[in-house]
């Protein structure tokens, strides 16, 4: 009843007196009124009640979800008054998305009325309905394992008489390279100050921090493998004039851009505290106290809301989803399960910056082929030669803030060496690609050069294993990926047959 409507009416025509779901067409009006006007025939009038008591109770449940997350939040910007309060942080988190995600359902449950009841639109409504559900869920379990274990740990310090103050920041670090010592909080007094006193007067220096927390440049290079998957699918597909093509490579580098911005706007509030220990990191607008961190947490999920809706409506609702799987796996998969935990963080989580190709193939056909798909899989493996080789350049950053990226778990020999082998099935993977997609002389020519150039920056760096070495591989990382996916362009406009 909460999240989704009667969907099946076995015997009823889908018209004037259609089952209960489509019984009123005019969403989100109820036969053009606020209030509807029941029918005096029976079997109508209770297929209108059902249809405007799911609404009610379905509004109901967004309050709830509403009055919740606000709840939450406040704990959070309590927290420099009260003392910390237990597990509030990941709690909003986890509620903050289920209240961003039912704001989805809303235009979901208008799309399975606009649409009558396209199977795509039932099952998008029921399945977002159930992940809403396991997130409120997921946050009260937390909540109350958190306030238990505080409970427990503060038993514990009373009855051995230990300080539960955290080691000051100066301490020195305990343990080996190989497994660094959690890093020293920062200084949760100065945070907490932060969460008012850091807002900017100057309304310029403001917005030039909320643009900051998108992470622009990042969004750039995302971009850039998306335009060339849409010419490639717009070679494949048919019946799409360039007016249309040109719309939809507008509306999909908008929502795309809407999107990345709201992944890095919420990664920048989950990871503040190493953020605010890496001295790369330091600038950015949370450790620097330009913008309270509820408030880019906030601006992250309207992000979300907003890129959904617009791609939705723009392209179509794979597209759509497909970037909301982006940035779900980005926010929660890497940035809340993998970066801290294991060193495959980069490797796994990687998948999220490989979904752009996905994206804009399926905002030009409307689903996903194969090419796409090895498109997704070139970036996947081209995602962890790029940041590694950055990491090896920092790995002293990631280790004062306890991050396991490879360079600090396993030694820059290690490092030097998957990033080798990395880089050799990615180069692989474009030769396959040649063969899937059909590409031309053109392609094939430029992505040997440009694999093997990369092949043997990587090689070089595994026998060298210097700094400089990992910086220039960083730096040409970025310019392989760029020119390779120019090419896919290239070669759609000028094929030459091999």
């Amino acid at each position: 009843l909460l999240f989704g409507a009667e969907t099946t009416c076995p015997g009823v025509d889908r018209g004037a007196s259609g089952c209960a779901a489509l019984i009123f067409p005019d969403w989100p009006l109820f036969g053009g009124q606020l209030i509807p006007a029941f029918s005096d025939d029976p079997t109508i009038a209770n297929l209108q009640m059902r249809q405007f008591s799911h609404r009610i109770v379905a509004a109901i449940a967004g309050i709830i979800v509403l009055v919740t997350t606000l709840a939450v939040w406040r704990a959070v910007r309590r927290k420099d008054i009260d003392g910390e309060v237990p597990g509030a942080e990941t709690m909003l988190g986890l509620v903050g998305t289920a209240a961003a995600l039912y704001a989805v359902q809303i235009v979901v449950g208008a799309l399975q009325i606009w649409t009558t009841l396209e199977p795509w639109a039932v099952s998008l409504h029921l399945s977002l309905g159930s992940l809403i559900w396991v997130l409120l869920l997921a946050g009260a379990l937390h909540g109350w394992y958190s306030a238990r274990a505080a409970v427990g740990r503060a038993a514990g310090a009373a009855g051995t008489n230990e300080p539960l103050a955290a080691p000051a920041q100066g301490a020195p670090a305990q343990g080996s390279p190989a497994q660094p010592a959690r890093a020293q909080a920062p200084d949760a007094t100065a945070e907490a100050r932060g969460l008012r006193v850091s807002h900017a007067s100057d309304r310029g220096a403001r917005l030039r921090a909320y643009v900051a927390l998108t992470k622009p440049r990042i969004i750039e290079l995302l971009l850039v493998t998306t335009v060339p998957a849409m010419v490639l699918a717009w070679r494949f597909s048919e019946g799409l004039d360039a007016a249309r093509f040109a719309w939809l490579v507008v509306a999909t580098l908008v929502g795309g851009s809407l999107a990345a911005g709201a992944a890095n706007a919420i990664n920048n509030y989950l990871d503040r505290d190493i953020d605010l220990v890496m001295v790369r990191t330091q600038r950015r607008p949370l450790p620097a106290h330009a913008i309270a961190p509820e408030d880019a947490l906030m601006f992250g999920l309207a992000l979300t809301v907003i890129s959904f809706a617009w791609l939705a409506f723009t392209t179509n609702l794979v597209a759509a989803f497909l970037t909301l799987l982006a940035v779900a796996f980005y926010v929660v998969v890497y940035t809340m399960v993998l970066k801290r935990t294991t060193p495959q963080n980069i490797v796994i989580g990687g998948a999220a910056g490989a979904l752009p190709p996905l994206i804009g193939w399926a905002a030009v056909t409307g689903d996903i082929s194969l090419p796409a798909l090895f498109l997704f899989a070139i970036v996947f493996y081209w995602t962890p030669p790029h940041f590694w080789a950055l990491a090896l350049r920092i790995r002293g950053d990631y280790a004062a803030a306890n991050v396991p990226m490879l360079p600090v778990t396993h030694g820059v020999r290690e490092t030097t060496h998957q990033i080798a082998l990395y880089t050799a099935l990615m180069v692989a993977l474009t030769l396959v690609f040649f063969a899937v997609a059909e590409m031309g002389l053109l392609f094939l020519a430029g992505a040997l050069v440009l694999g093997g150039l990369f092949l043997f920056q990587a090689l070089a760096m595994a026998r060298e294993g210097t700094d400089a070495r990992a910086v220039r591989i960083y730096k040409y990382s970025i310019t392989y990926l760029t020119a390779l996916f120019a090419l896919i362009i290239l070669d759609v406009a000028v094929f030459i047959p091999l």
